[in-house]
C-alpha cells in the first residue's frame, strides 16, 4: 500500500465487452467529479480486444473513443499480494502502487467478477461488490434463486442451456405462456432481450440471446412498471429515491436506456410513501441475499395490484450525470462527487 496522503485510485475504463462505450461515458463522469484533493487517480483503459494501457490523456478523449490513440502506454499487472503494481510495458520497468481499484466496467469481463477476482488474489480493495457478489448479480437466474430464497416475489421462468432443442423451448414458453421475454442468462444493458408477444417469434429471439451467452431464460411478462432503487453501502445502508420508469412502447432495451426516445424517468417515482418504503426494503434485502457492498442498484418491478417483484441487480450501475444511480442519490440528498468519496471509503474498509 502508498504512503502518500492522497488515496492512490486506479480507475479502470472500456472492456472486453459489448458495454465498452457505455463505460467510458460513465468513466468520463466518475474521472470528472472525483475529488482530487483526496485522491491521486491512475487511469488504464483496456480496449475492445482487451489490452491494457495506462492513460494519461484527457478525460474528454473517452466519451468519443479517441483515448487510444494518445497519451498511452502498454501495461500489466504485477499480482504479488501486498505488492501489487501496474507495470509499464515500455522497457523502463516502471511500477506504479496504488491503494484500491475503481472498476467502472460494464458487463462481461468487468462487471461480472472476473476483473474483481483478479485484485482479490492480490489483496487489493475494490470499489464495488467482490467477485462472489459481481457474478451473482451478473447471473439472472441465480440472482432471482437467491432473492426468492430471501422472500422477494420473483417471476416465474425456465433456464436453458444451448444444448437444449427447440422443442423444449417451446414446451417452456407455452407453460409461461405470451407474452413473455428471452433474455441472456448473463448479459447487461439489455443486449440480446426480446419481448416475445407471439409463439412464432420464439425461434428467432432464443437464437439472438444465445448469442450473448451459452444459457438462456424464458421469463414471464410482468404487468405494470420498472422501479430501480440505489443502495450504497456494507453494514449499515443508505437508500437513494426511487424511481419509475415510464414506457410509451416496447421494454426498457439498450436504446431506451440511452437515448429515452419513447420513455421517461421519473425520480422520484410517481407512487405512495407505502409503496416507496416497501420497495426500499425490497431492494435492501435482495442487495444483502447476494453479498453486495458499496454500492449496487436493484431493479423490481410495481403490478397494478401493489405487489413488487424483483427483476435484476446492477452491480456497477451507469454513471454518467444523467444515469439512474447517480440522480437517485442526489434526490435523496447526495451530490455527484460525495457519492463517489463515499463510495472510495466504502470500498477500502476491510470486508
Amino acid at each position: 500500500m502508498c504512503n502518500e496522503d492522497r488515496k492512490r485510485i486506479l480507475v479502470l475504463f472500456g472492456g472486453c465487452s459489448t458495454e465498452y462505450a457505455v463505460s467510458l461515458q460513465s468513466a468520463a463522469a466518475v474521472l470528472e467529479q472525483i475529488d482530487s484533493a483526496r485522491f491521486q487517480v491512475l487511469t488504464v483503459g483496456i480496449t475492445r480486444e482487451g489490452r491494457w494501457l495506462r492513460y494519461q490523456g484527457p478525460v474528454s478523449a473517452l466519451p468519443t473513443d479517441h483515448w487510444h490513440h494518445q497519451d498511452c502506454v502498454p501495461c500489466t499487472l504485477t499480482l504479488d499480494r501486498g505488492d501489487c503494481a501496474l507495470l509499464w510495458l515500455d522497457g523502463s520497468g516502471r511500477r506504479e502502487t496504488f491503494d484500491a481499484a475503481f472498476p467502472v466496467l460494464h458487463g462481461k469481463n468487468g462487471e461480472d467478477g472476473t476483473v474483481q477476482g483478479i485484485f482479490a488474489l492480490a489483496g487489493i480493495p475494490v470499489i464495488g461488490c467482490g467477485l462472489l457478489s459481481s457474478a451473482l448479480c451478473m447471473d439472472k437466474d441465480r440472482a432471482h434463486k437467491l432473492a426468492a430464497l430471501a422472500g422477494v416475489d420473483v417471476p416465474k421462468s425456465a433456464v436453458f442451456h444451448r444444448s437444449a432443442t427447440r422443442e423444449e423451448i417451446a414446451s417452456a414458453a407455452q407453460a409461461l405462456g405470451f407474452p413473455l421475454f428471452v433474455k441472456p442468462v448473463r448479459a447487461g444493458s439489455s443486449f440480446g432481450i426480446a419481448r416475445v408477444s407471439l409463439p412464432a417469434d420464439l425461434d428467432a429471439a432464443v437464437t439472438e440471446a444465445f448469442r450473448h451467452d451459452s444459457e438462456i431464460l424464458l421469463e414471464e411478462a410482468i404487468s405494470g412498471f420498472e422501479v430501480g432503487c440505489a443502495v450504497l453501502g456494507n453494514e449499515v445502508l443508505t437508500v437513494g429515491a426511487v424511481d419509475e420508469i415510464e414506457l410509451s412502447q416496447g421494454f426498457f432495451n439498450y436504446e431506451e436506456k440511452y437515448t429515452l426516445k419513447t420513455s421517461a424517468i421519473h425520480c422520484p417515482a410517481r407512487i405512495t410513501p407505502e409503496q416507496t418504503a416497501a420497495i426500499q426494503q425490497a431492494a435492501r434485502t435482495v442487495y444483502r441475499a447476494l453479498g453486495c457492498r458499496v454500492f449496487a442498484r436493484v431493479d423490481l418491478f410495481l403490478t397494478p395490484e401493489g405487489r413488487i417483484v424483483f427483476n435484476e441487480v446492477n452491480s456497477i450501475p451507469g454513471f454518467t450525470s444523467h444515469s439512474r444511480y447517480p440522480n437517485m442519490m442526489k434526490t435523496a440528498g447526495i451530490s455527484f462527487p460525495s457519492l463517489i468519496t463515499r463510495m472510495i471509503e466504502l470500498g477500502v474498509q476491510p470486508e
